[in-house]
């Protein structure tokens, strides 16, 4: 009889940890649905380069900001950064940033002459068409595995008009000739 006294004192003293336990991972699934991550891209690589980069757009729904903190595409590269883009004087110059902040309710683009993943040491050039896993890492959200494709050596990839004022451009002088009505 000692021993079931025993067990359920235990039984009973674990109780308020697996509580916390379950309280925790909720907390993380929660987050994850919340961040999601969508038009993955890459360029095509130029000849024989050792580096390229991806671009995705990384969109928080909740309430809690996030942090991407890494990535990571070993099918492609042996090392990969985030980075951004600074003006040093009248040179943009690349540089390795820590984290990359993603607010609640809103969405990071990361975007060619901007924020971006390096992929370092190329384990060969990438190919228009390609596609190749890549994983995330996110303080809060964990992480989330997305699949890059990689477009042609000049690709954009798709410009983000939000921040745009239209209301000062002259459609009247644009030339509409080859769109159709349907």
């Amino acid at each position: 009889m000692a021993s079931f006294a025993s067990f359920h004192s235990v039984l009973r003293a674990s109780a308020p940890l697996a509580a916390a336990a379950a309280l925790l991972f909720s907390a993380s699934a929660a987050f994850a649905a919340d961040v999601t991550v969508s038009d993955a891209w890459a360029r095509a690589s130029a000849g024989p380069a050792k580096t390229g980069a991806a671009f995705f757009t990384v969109t928080n729904s909740g309430s809690s900001d996030d942090q991407l903190l890494s990535a990571s595409s070993p099918a492609v590269s042996a090392t990969d950064e985030l980075h951004t883009h600074i003006k040093d004087g009248d040179v943009m110059r690349m540089r390795q940033v820590e984290k990359i902040d993603v607010p609640a309710g809103k969405a990071v683009t990361l975007q060619p002459g901007g924020l971006h993943v390096m992929l370092m040491s190329l384990s060969a050039p990438l190919a228009e068409g390609q596609t190749f896993p890549l994983t995330l890492t996110f303080a809060k959200a964990g992480t989330i595995e997305t699949t890059v494709t990689v477009k042609a050596a000049g690709a954009m990839g798709q410009m983000d008009h939000s921040q745009m004022d239209h209301s000062k451009m002259d459609h009247g002088a644009m030339d509409h000739s080859g769109h159709t009505k349907q």
